[in-house]
């Protein structure tokens, strides 16, 4: 009798222990996009009442946030992440500004859109698969899965949380589990979706978004996991009925299946947040994740009724620490291909991890060198994964698929001013052991034309060095009045032509800042008459300048527009020296009779500096900007003629589209403040005000001659003031210049597109 008193107790209790270990409870998260970030408030309350997850599924976004947790996360990290800055990038397909790289970006001129051709079929491979750029939110996906998956063998039953990952072969129309396999590759996939994102292949099949045929993988979760209790976090539903008329509300029709979003146990409890975040409402993130929690502590007294295990906060937080903890070092000492064309890798790996050289890179290196090749123009798509290495390190695998080799680009400037410009491009790139650039591109019109070629050779490596040659020829053609459209041009007084031809060599200084150093040869013409009273019958004065130059410069850029610019910073230094012959051949209206010939030579000094310190709310900015020339060139053979061969004065996008005596001086520092105010997204009222201050001014007397101003005695302020709107392809202003020194001071224009033009050859 005392035996059984003893005894009962303790089969009881034994009885009851072995239900509570037998107990699992299985998580199945839905898609939804934006909206399915709700599910990390699921989590979070879940844990908070520290109910025990044994299983976890997901599809879509619900497989971004299950595999988090199954890696290791807590809801705390996961909910911090999507809170970040980097989601956010990540999701709109930009890059972090940490991960631009100025050496590769285009040399600067006022093309407004472009597509890119393939050699071998211009409608197949030539065409855009999705609207968002993949390179950052890969790469952020090998960083948070690529190790947890590789120290686990790609098992995912080793995770943290044994896991499932559903997406769609497109091929065969099926919802494939993935239960194995690169943890960042099938949940990339699964979070494809169709013109969102580019599909991907993994082990040779092409897959979408998991939600496409099975967007709540309940019965994932059953067949795989057999749970004692099922928890669905929920924030989709089937499409309704579609209009005849809604073509995207039909493309989505077709391309996804009905999914049974019931529950197919009675031991189980749905969770639906109520959210109004909607598919692509990023932004809102925060408000899913409380919708989420909410709708979770609702029912959380029914879920306590059946889950009657509990698993403690720190025991939990002291498993992750031991999950952790056995994960391998990231470290990474090779790079292999995984495309099928090997020839593809070479300057990749050369520019990430040459074979011959004996490295291992950590996390942030790795990083900083991955984002600096594939801000190189010669890559389409890169997808990265992770392997085991030489022990102790790890492989860097890579799908590389090569850029179309044909990029063609449209451009150029129309105003109701007489300076409409086109602008046309046609580039061809290849890599190989080396990149390769040869690029063709035009401007035409009545004020400005030009012609140039450039033959770009980039080598590979941690530094990449470019080396170029190229050949330029300009015209400038300015009128005697700058007419509108609606008024006659009168005959041209000044038209300038030259050609250079050159070779650069160019390498980064840190990722917004390149050194280059340039040397070329010229040639200048110039036709212009020395007095504003001359008929068609007069003949021009002509200067002819021919000679070499070299030129060091250092430019550090990091400004969100290539034109009317908001936020960012621009510094340039520059010095050159020049070399040539001038010979000037006066005209019927010149003061002087014979030809001249004069051997010139002068260094020149420019720096400027334009910054925007101060910014508010994204509403108002405020930019400072400075530009100096200090320049020790030799009188030409007249006024006009010396003034032409100084750089003039550009602050003001406008000014180069005039020929104005007052703003050019051999040296001269020029500063002023620039004020933007944006009440709408991609509308600005901006406001440029600068004085100029020339230290050494030439000045042209009643009987031709010229002689040297007394300092300062030229200064003048200048403004203009703009309405903008930055559209999709480039500005469309309204501008209103005071030019206090033109014979009209108040100039007002409309324009449509980029006023920039080809490098001058030395002014």
């Amino acid at each position: 009798m005392s035996k059984t008193k003893y005894l009962l107790p303790f089969l009881f209790f034994t009885l009851q222990l072995f239900a509570q270990q037998r107990q699992r409870v299985g998580v199945v998260l839905s898609g939804g996009g934006a909206s399915g970030v709700a599910h990390v408030g699921v989590l979070k309350a879940l844990e908070e009442s520290q109910i025990p997850i044994d299983y976890i599924v997901g599809t879509s976004a619900g497989a971004l946030v299950g595999a988090m947790y199954a890696s290791g996360y807590s809801p705390a990290q996961i909910e911090a992440y999507v809170l970040s800055e980097s989601f956010q990038l990540m999701v709109k397909g930009q890059e972090a500004a940490q991960h631009q790289f100025y050496f590769y970006q285009d040399a600067t001129n006022a093309s407004m859109f472009n597509f890119t051709v393939s050699q071998d079929s211009i409608l197949q491979k030539s065409l855009p698969l999705a609207f968002v750029d993949p390179t950052y939110l890969d790469y952020e996906m090998l960083k948070i899965f690529g190790l947890a998956s590789v120290s686990v063998q790609d098992d995912f039953n080793q995770l943290f949380i044994p896991y499932r990952c559903v997406a769609s072969a497109v091929e065969t129309k099926k919802s494939v589990a993935f239960s194995h396999g690169k943890l960042n590759q099938v949940v990339r996939a699964s979070m494809t979706f169709p013109l969102y994102l580019n599909p991907l292949r993994v082990d040779g099949v092409l897959y979408f978004d998991g939600g496409l045929y099975n967007n709540f993988p309940i019965d994932v979760l059953y067949n795989d996991f057999q749970p004692d209790f099922i928890i669905g976090s929920n924030v989709s539903k089937n499409l309704a009925p579609v209009s005849e008329r809604d073509f995207f509300g039909l493309l989505t029709s077709m391309m996804t299946t009905p999914t049974n979003y019931a529950m197919p146990c009675a031991e189980g409890i749905i969770i639906e947040p109520n959210t109004k975040v909607g598919t692509f409402d990023f932004a809102d993130v925060q408000q899913a994740i409380q919708d989420g929690y909410e709708a979770t502590i609702t029912q959380m007294d029914s879920i306590l009724k059946y889950v009657t295990n509990r698993v403690d906060g720190k025991e939990l937080a002291q498993k992750r620490q031991e999950f952790k903890a056995k994960l391998l070092p990231f470290r990474v000492s090779s790079v292999r291909s995984s495309s099928e064309r090997k020839q593809d890798l070479p300057f990749v790996r050369t520019s990430i991890l040459p074979k011959y050289r004996k490295l291992v890179l950590d996390s942030a290196e790795l990083e900083k060198r991955y984002f600096r090749t594939l801000s190189s123009p010669y890559f389409s798509y890169v997808y990265p994964t992770l392997e085991k290495g030489i022990d102790p390190h790890l492989l860097l695998r890579m799908k590389v698929n090569k850029a179309n080799a044909f990029r063609v680009d449209f451009g150029g400037i129309i105003s109701s001013r007489a300076i409409n410009t086109g602008f046309l491009s046609l580039a061809y790139r290849r890599a190989g052991f080396v990149g390769q650039r040869l690029e063709v591109s035009s401007y035409f019109g009545k004020f400005y034309g030009s012609g140039k070629i450039n033959y770009e050779l980039v080598l590979p490596g941690k530094t990449p060095l470019s080396l170029s040659a190229y050949l330029v020829l300009n015209r400038w053609d300015y009128f005697k009045s700058f007419a509108t459209f609606f008024e006659d041009v009168q005959p041209s007084f000044l038209i300038q032509e030259e050609s250079y031809s050159g070779l650069q060599l160019k390498i980064p200084s840190g990722n917004h800042a390149v050194v280059t150093a340039n040397a070329r040869m010229f040639w200048l013409d110039d036709a212009y008459y020395q007095t504003p009273n001359f008929t068609k019958e007069d003949t021009a004065d002509y200067t002819s300048f021919i000679g070499e130059s070299l030129r060091l410069a250092y430019t550090r850029n990091t400004l969100n527009r290539k034109q009317f610019a908001s936020s960012g910073s621009f510094i340039e230094c520059k010095a050159s020296y020049v070399l040539g012959r001038e010979l000037t051949f006066p005209g019927s209206t010149s003061i002087l009779d014979d030809t001249i010939t004069k051997q010139h030579r002068w260094l020149s000094i420019q720096l400027e500096c334009l910054s925007f310190p101060f910014q508010k709310k994204q509403v108002v900015n405020w930019g400072l900007h400075v530009k100096s020339v200090l320049n020790s060139q030799s009188l030409f053979a007249n006024y006009t003629a010396s003034m032409l061969a100084l750089p003039g004065l550009n602050v003001l996008p406008d000014l180069d589209t005039y020929f104005i005596t007052a703003y050019r001086s051999t040296q001269y520092v020029c500063a002023g403040t620039q004020l933007i105010v944006s009440p709408l997204k991609n509308i600005d009222f901006r406001l440029d005000a600068y004085a100029f201050l020339p230290i050494i001014q030439l000045v042209l007397n009643p009987d031709g001659t010229f002689t040297y101003a007394k300092p300062l005695d030229g200064r003048s302020i200048l403004a203009a003031g703009h309405v903008i709107y930055h559209s999709p392809v480039g500005p469309v202003r309204a501008t209103l210049n005071y030019l206090p020194k033109y014979a009209q001071p108040f100039q007002f224009q409309i324009g449509f597109g980029y006023l920039l033009f080809n490098e001058r050859a030395i002014r």
